[in-house]
């Protein structure tokens, strides 16, 4: 899905209907913007719950790295954060 639709949040608050069903019929997401600036977006659910998965199999897979290493263990508080740190 490449396409998308961008809108100001004056334009979204407008009509907020027609953006939810265009997530949810036409799977296109619309990107909120505020003075020109992308803030949020509406996106179909379904990818949505995607990127929930793919955050918690990065987070696992960061976490199987870590455990693997013979090397004296790091806090999970530490692991965490750098996870946390880290640019989407």
């Amino acid at each position: 899905m490449s396409e998308m639709q961008v809108e100001s949040i004056r334009q979204v608050r407008d009509h907020i209907a027609d953006v939810v069903d265009r997530a949810d019929r036409e799977d296109l997401p619309t990107v909120i913007t505020r003075r020109g600036r992308e803030v949020a977006a509406v996106v179909p659910i379904d990818m949505f719950h995607r990127y929930q998965q793919l955050e918690e199999q990065e987070i696992m897979r960061m976490v199987d790295e870590r455990m693997a290493n013979p090397a004296p263990g790091i806090p999970m508080e530490q692991v965490m954060a750098e996870i946390l740190e880290r640019p989407e």
